[in-house]
């Protein structure tokens, strides 16, 4: 008996909706630390302003090294 070409058209939807999701988690990810990168480096600076240019160059590596998730995610799925 032969199987109907319908019943095998849902994996690759799941594939794009699963790819999908991930580079989503990934981007809420890397904005949710984004955001606490920004926190600890105003309440840094607020604590010992300084201290600001070394705080500042600290945050951005940071920040990048956060926003790196969001493109590994995406070469990863497509």
């Amino acid at each position: 008996m032969k199987q109907p070409a319908e019943k095998y058209m849902i994996l690759p939807i799941l594939a794009e909706i699963s790819g999908s999701i991930h580079v989503g988690l990934a981007a809420l990810g890397a904005a949710i630390g984004v955001g606490l990168i920004g926190m600890g480096a105003a309440s840094a600076v607020g604590r010992n302003p300084g201290a600001a240019t070394p705080i500042l160059v600290q945050a951005i590596l940071a920040i990048a090294l956060a926003e790196a998730i969001v493109f590994y995610a995406l070469f990863l799925v497509h």
